[in-house]
């Protein structure tokens, strides 16, 4: 599912976005041990100039998961070997994360039953009850 980032440009946003680096796991060889291509990036959301008080606001309470207790949001990527693929993914990944967070669900509208689907329900109910009355042993009066 791909998310167009409307709040600002993409290169205006990672201006803002602090990258750490580490050795990552898994295969490799000794490229793992010795070169740190995991990349940890770090947001500050509370101190950006791109979003408005709510939209930050709206972010935090979205992401509360992702954010760390100095308030960054944090993205890790250890998928490719390579430090540079690593960061770009690491920006994809936080800027779709942030697009999604902004998004305000529509409000859900109460439907009202057809008048057929009513008449459809109650006669349905009607069968039951006769069906049911057709069980019962005849009264002796």
């Amino acid at each position: 599912m791909r998310y167009s980032c409307t709040f600002a440009p993409a290169m205006e946003f990672s201006t803002e976005i602090a990258f750490k680096t580490a050795r990552s796991g898994g295969k490799g060889g000794q490229n793992v041990n010795k070169v740190e291509t995991m990349v940890e990036a770090l947001w500050q959301i509370a101190s950006s100039r791109f979003f408005t008080p709510e939209e930050k606001e709206r972010i935090a309470e979205q992401l509360q998961t992702k954010i760390n207790k100095d308030g960054f949001l944090v993205v890790k990527c250890s998928e490719t070997r390579s430090q540079l693929e690593n960061k770009e993914i690491a920006v994809r990944k936080m800027e779709e994360l942030v697009a999604k967070s902004l998004v305000v669900p529509k409000k859900r509208k109460a439907s009202k039953p057809s008048k057929a689907a009513v008449e459809k329900r109650l006669e349905a109910k009607k069968q039951a009850a006769i069906k049911k009355e057709m069980r019962k042993p005849p009264s002796i009066d």
